[in-house]
């Protein structure tokens, strides 16, 4: 028989008088820090004012944020949070007895997240005056180094599980049950590690070539199709999934992947159509 991974980390650090520390806060928040920092250099490649990297990191943590809380509570338990709306913007629950309990924001959505971040990108370009589909870009090439953060996240709170399988990396989510599963959370990470680091190349190497809101097409599509693929063998989140074809994941991914498409050839003609009769030094964009 194959010596299947048993896994079985406790999600809590450590607990002091009530907080507690939790390996997803930290992964989350530890993917947020390294995407900035990347953020930083290129904004200094881009000749961009880096106070506007201050401004551009609150809107993009609160959008991301409510966004996918947001996403949650509509997307999979609309019934039970529209019924609670107070447990869908506050880090609480209720009781039987009425009484309320911290609890942290259990149930995230990407989708949520994304679309969240989306807005909060179109009001930081409004404050700042910078182009909306460049910010997109900038935001793009580093997105995918979050996800793959976030899933790692959701592996170490064994949660968005894969199906049973007896493949040899098959992992035993003892938090769960006992049944060797695929770790649906390291093939989305590793999917968004790869996108990442090649994103990451396609702008360090080609960024004169690539812009006009071509990268954020490029991740749109990648990331979206990925978490397509990879969702045939992740169990369903909610219980009405069972009864679909394409789980909600699935049908959410699909408006993505074709909006990533859409922008990555307008990205690749408009750049073109710019770039036609003019030096290349023109084509950069003008210092701050």
């Amino acid at each position: 028989m194959p010596a299947f991974i048993h896994w079985n980390i406790d999600p809590e650090i450590i607990n002091i008088m009530g907080f507690s520390l939790r390996y997803y806060g930290i992964l989350f928040a530890g993917g947020m820090v390294l995407c900035i920092l990347l953020l930083r250099r290129m904004f200094r490649k881009e000749r961009i004012a880096s106070d506007k990297l201050d401004t551009l990191t609150i809107y993009a943590v609160i959008g991301i944020l409510v966004g996918a809380r947001l996403g949650h509570c509509l997307f999979y338990e609309p019934a039970y949070y529209l019924d609670r709306p107070l447990e869908m913007l506050l880090p609480i629950q209720q009781s039987e007895s009425g009484a309320y309990r911290f609890i942290g924001y259990q149930g995230l959505a990407s989708h949520g997240g994304v679309v969240g971040l989306i807005m909060a990108l179109v009001l930081y370009a409004r404050r700042t005056r910078e182009s909306i589909l460049n910010t997109l870009d900038l935001i793009s090439v580093v997105a995918p180094l979050a996800g793959c953060f976030i899933r790692l996240a959701n592996l170490m709170n064994s949660e968005m599980i894969g199906f049973p399988a007896s493949v040899p990396w098959a992992f035993v989510f003892e938090r769960v049950d006992y049944l060797p599963r695929h770790p649906a959370q390291l093939y989305e990470a590793l999917a968004y590690l790869i996108i990442f680091v090649v994103t990451f190349y396609l702008y360090n190497t080609n960024r004169q070539a690539l812009r006009n809101g071509f990268f954020f097409g490029w991740s749109f599509s990648l990331v979206f199709a990925a978490r397509f693929v990879i969702e045939f063998v992740k169990e369903r989140q909610v219980p009405f999934e069972e009864q679909m074809v394409f789980d909600m994941g699935q049908l959410l991914s699909i408006p993505f992947i074709l909006v990533g498409v859409g922008f990555m050839i307008y990205g690749l003609a408009q750049t073109k159509r710019l770039r036609k009769g003019m030096p290349d030094d023109q084509v950069e964009p003008p210092a701050r």
